[in-house]
């Protein structure tokens, strides 16, 4: 057994794990038979929500290099998730090949196989915090160390502040991110939107309740706020399929639900 295959002694594996039922959804290897379940259920609720995902995460693909081509040369990658194709450090480095890229993560599956995985890459860091703790990882000494807070960087918050509950006040966790960004840096956010599907809102929501992770759909105006002051760069806060989509079956997507299960955008301090 390799180190990539043992799990943390802390991790209940009989219980859906959101990172690894997500990696289903990206048609990945790195989840179990409780996790594809769980993400079954979840399908048979809202088929599309396996297309969503996908094209997720070819948002962030699309938004890294989109911000790599402008300039950005640093980024920090928080909630992360578990290791799969195209990942920020790849597309990054494919423009600028020593960006410093440093991933974020509580999660012990995520920190175990993403240990593994970026084991002797350059310039690419993965960190032990907690999203809900903002001091615990903007003060973080490796982050620090590797991202310079008085240059312009990249934040990520790509299909992670919909694990944020409303008594944990996600409005100021993120605004204090944005509140780090020096003129210049940008801020990278996707979240679930219920506006779209609001049938499944409230079943998909009792699924994921049951999972080491809850999750919770908010609607378009408040997903915009997040943004606070920043300026979207165009187009603005959309479907992740429409941001800026550079393959045929992104347009296709984007006219087949044209509202989107993601609504996505890129911002950037004035």
């Amino acid at each position: 057994m390799t180190d990539r295959d043992r799990a943390p002694e802390s991790v209940d594996l009989s219980t859906p794990n959101a990172a690894r039922m997500y990696d289903f959804f990206l048609g990945g290897k790195d989840n179990l038979a409780p996790d594809r379940a769980a993400a079954e259920m979840v399908l048979q609720i809202a088929p599309q929500i396996r297309i969503a995902a996908q094209q997720n995460r070819a948002f962030l693909g699309r938004a890294v290099r989109y911000l790599a081509e402008a300039g950005i040369r640093q980024f920090l990658d928080v909630g992360t998730g578990l290791p799969t194709q195209n990942n920020v450090h790849q597309v990054a480095h494919a423009v600028v090949p020593d960006a410093p890229v440093v991933y974020v993560d509580n999660d012990p599956v995520v920190l175990a196989h993403g240990r593994a995985i970026l084991a002797g890459s350059k310039n690419v860091h993965i960190v032990q915090a907690d999203l809900r703790r903002p001091e615990e990882i903007l003060e973080n000494p490796e982050v620090r160390e590797r991202i310079d807070f008085d240059r312009p960087f990249a934040i990520l918050l790509v299909a992670i502040v919909h694990f944020l509950q409303d008594a944990d006040d996600p409005e100021k966790i993120v605004a204090r991110f944005r509140d780090v960004l020096p003129p210049g840096g940008h801020l990278v956010l996707s979240h679930v939107c219920g506006d779209a599907l609001p049938e499944a809102v409230a079943p998909v929501t009792e699924i994921y309740r049951r999972s080491s992770t809850p999750i919770i759909t908010r609607g378009t105006e408040r997903i915009r706020g997040f943004f606070g002051d920043l300026e979207l760069v165009d187009p603005g806060l959309v479907n992740v399929s429409a941001w800026r989509p550079d393959t045929v079956e992104s347009k296709r997507i984007t006219e087949r639900y044209p509202q989107g299960y993601f609504l996505a955008g890129v911002a950037r301090k004035p």
